[in-house]
């Protein structure tokens, strides 16, 4: 992790990982908290952050009591994970939701009586121990004819459709929890063989950080395809160490299929196209999917029967953030409901999604992004369920935000203003 040094953030006295290279960066550098950092509970400030309306999961159930059990105990991975590492993010960013990560797979199971709870209460229905269901295909976990419909007060609503599903191979350790940045070399080296073997349909090209053209970056800027490593609540995870090593953007030739290599987890694999054919963007993000999956178990010399990604038993597709367990996919569409956002309010909105449709909202930009006429609408929980089901719900959750939107929509402008008044008087 290199050398230890104290770096000031705002008023509180931090400890980070230092390449050795001058002043920490806290969007990309890994800074621990000063009392993790001496593997010790952070009382203070976990009571700070306790007594405000929002608290972090990975605060919430990481008790003085499960740390004291915990802290002198590391992972059985290779990451020799530590819980002072598991709830760093959480703690140096306590408007996160999760705030918490993993740096190998065992450690979900190293330190179960953090991580099965914390589980259970993300993904809505699902219980760690209950019995899983009877395997399904791939073609039968992507099948658009099971979807339902957009009704048209959706559809004309729906600006973007975008389907993501996140891995981690098997044969790589968790980029959290890698000792350099070598692995996460092999893994771009790996995926690079893999593209060049695509056929011709998801032909496309390899954006590579470390060599991009200022030109080609501006061009993967304006497209929103880039990510470029800017997140306080990552970096504070280990996600952003070793920027901008190893890490790539592959882009189809028209655009709606890409990969996004080492941006945390090892692959993100995405299908996005503008407008709301929901059931082609799934579909395209099936087919994508398989694409890699067998180009890595080619290119690997694996057989049918080898895992190509990490996969707990109980907990599905292994990542590094437990939101993300299970299947990994995150369905959404960015829908325009300005009206809805200025009676109800972002966070009434995403309250009402997540109790009644196990589904959230975020801003335009992203999570804790400024909220306007737009909302990202997109299925909370990841596990126990089928891709399609969780496609499912966000679909469902689209329906009934837009239905609401229309009724406001049809008000008089008197009644509409009365409304929004009332919501300014409230905040």
């Amino acid at each position: 992790m290199g050398v230890l040094g104290v770096f000031a953030l705002g008023n509180t006295a931090t400890v980070f990982a230092k390449s050795g290279k001058g002043t920490p960066d806290p969007y990309f550098d890994l800074i621990l908290d000063e009392n993790l950092a001496n593997n010790v509970y952070p009382s203070k400030k976990i009571a700070d952050i306790k007594k405000s309306e929002h608290v972090p999961l990975g605060v919430k159930h990481c008790t003085p009591e499960l740390f004291e059990k915990y802290r002198n105990k590391v992972s059985s991975g290779p990451a020799k994970w530590t819980m002072a590492r598991t709830i760093n993010s959480g703690v140096m960013n306590p408007i996160s939701f999760v705030g918490c990560h993993v740096g190998d797979m065992e450690s979900y199971d190293d330190f179960s009586e953090f991580w099965y709870p914390l589980i259970e209460e993300y993904h809505k229905g699902f219980k760690v121990d209950a019995p899983k269901r009877a395997e399904a295909t791939t073609a039968e976990r992507f099948d658009i004819n099971k979807l339902p419909e957009l009704t048209p007060e959706a559809t004309k609503r729906i600006v973007s459709t975008r389907i993501r599903c996140a891995r981690n191979l098997a044969d790589f350790p968790l980029n959290p929890g890698a000792k350099s940045s070598l692995t996460r070399h092999q893994i771009l080296q790996m995926m690079e063989m893999v593209y060049d073997q695509f056929p011709t349909d998801f032909k496309g090209k390899l954006y590579k950080h470390e060599v991009m053209s200022a030109e080609e970056r501006e061009k993967l800027v304006s497209d929103h395809f880039l990510f470029r490593g800017k997140d306080l609540m990552q970096a504070s995870s280990g996600y952003h160490e070793h920027w901008p090593e190893g890490r790539g953007i592959f882009v189809r030739e028209d655009k709606k299929f890409l990969n996004w290599i080492n941006e945390g987890d090892h692959i993100r694999i995405i299908s996005m196209e503008m407008g709301s054919d929901v059931k082609a963007v799934f579909n395209r993000l099936g087919q994508g999917a398989c694409l890699v999956e067998d180009g890595i178990r080619k290119i690997a010399g694996k057989d049918n029967v080898e895992p190509v990604f990490m996969f707990h038993p109980k907990l599905g597709s292994v990542t590094c953030c437990p939101s993300n367990l299970g299947s990994g996919l995150r369905a959404s569409v960015f829908l325009k409901i300005p009206n809805l956002i200025a009676v109800l309010g972002f966070h009434e909105i995403d309250r009402m999604c997540r109790a009644d449709f196990d589904c959230q909202v975020r801003g335009s930009s992203g999570e804790h992004s400024e909220v306007k006429e737009f909302v990202d609408v997109s299925n909370w929980r990841r596990i126990g369920f089928w891709e399609y089901e969780l496609v499912t719900d966000m679909i469902v959750c689209s329906n009934h935000l837009a239905k609401l939107e229309e009724e406001l929509c049809s008000l008089s402008k008197a009644k509409l203003a009365e409304l929004k008044q009332k919501k300014s008087l409230k905040a």
